[in-house]
């Protein structure tokens, strides 16, 4: 039989205020399980359980509507992971800020004990700068980032075959090649392709994380045909004329010296070889740029223009230095949707300064970003890839 416990009991219980128990009846979170005969309010073990999780997820971050969808409504997990994940980045974004600000004093005290001026704009700039460079190497440490923009592609793209379906058959791959890949990522053009292999593949997958190549091991399984090594691209550790295919996707602009690294990709290729190399224009994915940078102008989601250093418009100018044959394959797609979630969580896996700026706002801009997707969202997508032979 349950054992019923009156408000202030499972007040007590739960360590909280009466008050609240019953704030939280009126905002339709917690229900009592009964009423006595008078009207008071009973619980029992299982609304204990109940109360236990909201007061998880408010000391989580979560606004009171976002825990009442979670708890009352679908009983989407999907949601909730997703969920747990943005308040888990925003989490790590507190800690680095309170890093920098750490450092920032120690700074300023040595400067103080030395008897010199402080330049507290100089310290201020240093604090940003390091928020943003940290920013951006915490996104090679292990594949959650690289997940939370696949997903959004994945789940919500019109063309329904999926951009590495996609790239996968352009490739077109024969049995026995030799075939690396630069920045391979969490692996996902392999893992999601693994019945459409040819037989006999040599496949090299290289990155300059351990902990992604980690994640793209644990996808794909343990198969002989591949190979993780882990480098930086600008310097491949292969003999010239190795592989009969290169693939670099969507990874060159992040290269500091592209003309190196294209060298390098030359150098393994051998005769007759072909190099891959995926990218964007300045018009993919442009509204989400708008939809940020109308809430805050001071929201950058890159430290840089990405597709300024390689990108759709001046590739295949950049390639023709070294290759011959350049040609661009543009995939058409466009996304659609009209949830919040996977937006945000597009927007907090960029590497710019959004995290520093929302994690003040984050129910401020959630619920900005919920009534813009409402109605449904429309997302440009502009990618493609060049193919091109030495």
């Amino acid at each position: 039989m349950s054992i019923y416990y009156t408000s202030g009991e499972f007040a007590k219980k739960a360590h909280v205020s009466i008050r609240t128990i019953r704030y939280y009846d009126q905002k339709n979170l917690l229900k009592p399980s009964t009423h006595t005969a008078s009207g008071a309010r009973r619980y029992t073990d299982a609304d204990f359980a109940k109360l236990q999780q909201i007061l998880l997820l408010k000391y989580l971050g979560f606004s009171l509507s976002d825990i009442r969808e979670m708890t009352l409504g679908s009983g989407n997990k999907q949601l909730l992971l997703d969920s747990l994940q943005i308040q888990k980045r925003l989490v790590e974004e507190r800690l680095k800020e309170m890093q920098n600000v750490a450092a920032a004093i120690d700074s300023t005290s040595s400067t103080l004990k030395a008897g010199q001026e402080v330049d507290w704009n100089k310290l201020l700039d240093l604090i940003h700068l390091t928020s943003m460079n940290q920013s951006l190497s915490t996104q090679y440490q292990n594949a959650s980032n690289i997940s939370a923009r696949i997903k959004l592609h994945r789940d919500y793209s019109l063309n329904k075959e999926g951009w590495f379906h996609w790239l996968f058959r352009q490739l077109d791959l024969k049995p026995g090649m030799k075939i690396l890949e630069l920045g391979a990522g969490n692996g996902t053009l392999w893992s999601q392709n693994l019945d459409r292999m040819p037989t006999g593949l040599t496949i090299v997958l290289s990155d300059i994380s351990e902990g992604i190549l980690a994640d793209a091991k644990n996808e794909i399984g343990d198969k002989s045909e591949f190979q993780y090594v882990v480098f930086d691209a600008q310097k491949i550790p292969f003999a010239d004329n190795t592989f009969d295919l290169v693939i670099a996707n969507h990874m060159l602009f992040y290269c500091d010296n592209i003309p190196k690294t294209l060298k390098e990709v030359k150098r393994v290729m051998k005769k007759g070889a072909s190099f891959a190399c995926s990218t964007y224009s300045k018009r993919h994915m442009q509204e989400i740029t708008d939809l940020v940078q109308k809430f805050n102008p001071e929201i950058v989601l890159s430290s840089t223009n990405l597709y300024d250093r390689f990108g759709l418009d001046n590739g295949a100018e950049i390639l023709s230095h070294d290759f011959i044959d350049v040609t661009c394959h543009k995939y058409e797609d466009a996304i659609e949707l009209s949830e919040s979630t996977p937006v945000i969580s597009y927007i907090l896996s960029c590497h710019g300064n959004q995290n520093s700026i929302l994690l003040d706002h984050y129910n401020e801009f959630k619920n900005y970003v919920d009534n813009k997707v409402s109605d449904g969202f429309h997302i440009t997508k502009d990618a493609g890839f060049f193919i091109c032979t030495m």
